[in-house]
């Protein structure tokens, strides 16, 4: 049935076998790393990780970027920055990678959990707001959690498949209910809401370098914030909460070692360079695989939200049911071209089961029909 797929997406890539999503290096990324090499600087101390953190925050809008050793870090310190700690919860989607709730454990908080939105992939301002309308207060120490008793401190949407999620709205009900906006835009370098940047509607925004996002610098991610207190304090953190001196080691209190090293920032400056030519030709990918599947008929292939510019990370394919889903991952993986189905939900995990969450009717759905199928920036163009 799916034979069609196989030969169109074979024909785009010409090589086997076709990977999700590899990483696509045309720019200066052995001179710098070289450089960085020759420099003998390729720890945590180096030119590139400056360059690197001013080229995103002048990429994203954002005041300050400082950089990590992978998204996960970034996310972890985001949260503690932002007051999460034991004893209190942080408001997320269970249509996510597992690491947006694995942060969240890091710090002692629990996971609650909303439903997204169909048409974004993202958390849904509707569940959000029914959720804090109905089963929290508002009180002195902050948003109290009625069925806990916990201080709801943060809410982490994700922008799904680099898809933005309604973020405006969900900043407007984060404000009204005192609980602090942290973004989870991992998969959406590149991806705009109503022309801001993804990362940058929130107190802070967190961003990933793994290998297989749209740029990677091997691994490595990014917290973003507008607010210079916030950045200095991350900083500190990340780097063993390290009070600057010539000599004497003097650490003020418990620390990470997060800091993103000099090479792989020299990865990820010659990346970001190339930023917008990898927007655009995935977003071109996006537009031929709409044509194709709209041809075929019985594949619904989703398109980026309203009022988005969609970095399309993953190309993202619906199927009638689980049925079919399976099918299809079957028939393509058969034949060498690498997908994969969305995430298992992390209410669905035996690590999260238990956790509090509202109606998960859409995220429930997303799951037994999402296919994301192969998305690099180095295929055949089709002019």
């Amino acid at each position: 049935m799916y034979e069609h797929v196989v030969d169109f997406i074979k024909n785009l890539y010409k090589k086997e076998p076709i990977p999700l999503h590899e990483p696509y290096f045309n720019g200066k990324e052995k001179e710098y790393i070289t450089k960085c090499i020759d420099s003998t600087f390729v720890s945590s101390v180096g030119e590139y990780v400056s360059k690197f953190e001013n080229m995103i925050s002048g990429y994203v809008g954002s005041k300050f970027a400082i950089a990590t050793v992978n998204g996960t870090s970034a996310l972890h310190i985001a949260l503690k920055l932002s007051g999460v700690k034991e004893n209190t919860e942080v408001i997320t989607q269970p249509l996510t990678f597992v690491a947006t709730c694995n942060a969240i454990k890091y710090c002692g908080a629990d996971p609650i959990f909303v439903d997204v939105d169909i048409d974004t992939l993202g958390m849904s301002p509707y569940s959000l707001e029914e959720f804090l309308e109905t089963q929290t207060i508002i009180e002195e120490e902050g948003c109290i959690n009625k069925n806990t008793g916990k201080v709801i401190k943060a809410c982490v949407p994700m922008h799904t498949f680099g898809h933005p999620c309604r973020i405006d709205d969900i900043a407007e009900i984060c404000k009204k209910y005192n609980i602090t906006l942290i973004e989870d835009a991992a998969e959406s370098l590149g991806s705009r809401y109503k022309g801001k940047h993804t990362g940058t509607f929130g107190l802070l925004g967190i961003l990933s370098f793994n290998g297989n996002k749209i740029i990677t610098a091997g691994g490595g991610g990014m917290i973003l914030t507008n607010v210079e207190e916030l950045a200095m304090r991350a900083k500190h953190l990340t780097t063993t909460a390290k009070i600057p001196h010539p000599y004497e080691y003097i650490h003020d209190e418990v620390g990470y070692n997060y800091r993103m090293p000099n090479i792989n920032a020299a990865i990820g400056y010659a990346q970001i360079l190339k930023i917008e030519e990898f927007v655009k030709r995935k977003r071109k990918l996006a537009l031929i695989y709409k044509k194709f599947f709209d041809r075929l008929g019985y594949v619904e292939f989703f398109l980026e939200p309203k009022n988005a510019r969609s970095n399309y990370w993953l190309n993202t394919i619906m199927l009638k049911d689980k049925t079919e889903r399976d099918k299809f991952l079957e028939c393509m993986l058969s034949n060498q071209i690498l997908v994969r189905p969305a995430w298992k939900l992390m209410t669905n995990l035996r690590i999260y089961k238990n956790c509090q969450k509202t109606e998960i009717v859409n995220a429930q759905f997303l799951e037994e029909r999402i296919v994301n199928i192969p998305s690099s920036v180095n295929y055949i163009f089709q002019d």
